[in-house]
């Protein structure tokens, strides 16, 4: 494994241009401050360079809220968002860190979807994001890479792409979740009974919780895995 310091950029880091993009979103973009010794740490056991955007937001920001923390990109860990990258990772999409990963979760939502990168475990198109949907519970390929992922997060019509997915009064209910808690719905709504966001029961669960009752409900339907 490459050491921190050779993983740090200091000619070319991309956080300039990241930034600029903070600086011109469409969207509410909050970046959440990080603390040194743990950027560092997470970007050792990442093991991307700061001459990648991710590598970038990783060693830069605690994390990344949009939309009043309706999509929470992963970064070092803060305490409003007290999951890092790494750490989220490990043991789900490898064991130990230094392992090529299979895919990479980057960043999710306040409904219970899970945005990856995917390693080679998702289909032939690396290095491509894919959204893991609560509302069918497939890995729906979006065609654009993690630098494309953050302008999609910063400028993209969020009600549009989670249209029948936010109810009336989310934005502050949002806004007071944890980064490591979602909403949890009943009825499921991936079902037809949950189809109506605003019909449905909604309490707050560890996303930990959350992710891995998408995985077991994947397997109860028989879905590939």
């Amino acid at each position: 494994m490459k050491s921190a310091e050779e993983l740090i950029d200091k000619k070319d880091p991309a956080w300039a241009i990241v930034e600029d993009w903070i600086k011109t979103a469409k969207n509410k973009v909050e970046i959440l401050p990080a603390d040194a010794s743990k950027a560092k740490e997470t970007l050792y056991n990442t093991q991307v360079t700061t001459h990648s955007s991710m590598g970038a937001v990783i060693f830069m920001t605690g994390g990344i809220l949009v939309d009043d923390g309706w999509i929470r990109i992963l970064g070092s860990g803060n305490s409003k968002f007290n999951r890092t990258l790494s750490d989220w990772n490990k043991g789900k999409s490898f064991k130990e860190f230094g392992e090529k990963p299979s895919f990479v979760l980057i960043a999710d939502d306040a409904i219970g979807g899970f945005y990856l990168l995917n390693g080679g475990g998702l289909g032939t198109d690396l290095g491509k994001i894919y959204y893991f949907s609560p509302d069918n519970l497939e890995y729906e390929p979006l065609d654009i890479t993690y630098s494309e992922f953050l302008g999609f997060c910063f400028n993209n019509d969020l009600d549009k792409f989670y249209e029948g997915n936010r109810w009336n009064g989310w934005r502050e209910e949002v806004s007071k979740l944890k980064g490591d808690e979602v909403f949890n719905f009943y009825p499921f709504l991936w079902t037809d009974e949950g189809s109506d966001i605003s019909k449905n029961s909604r309490k707050v669960i560890p996303i930990e919780e959350q992710y891995s009752l998408n995985l077991d409900l994947r397997k109860q339907l028989g879905f590939e895995q």
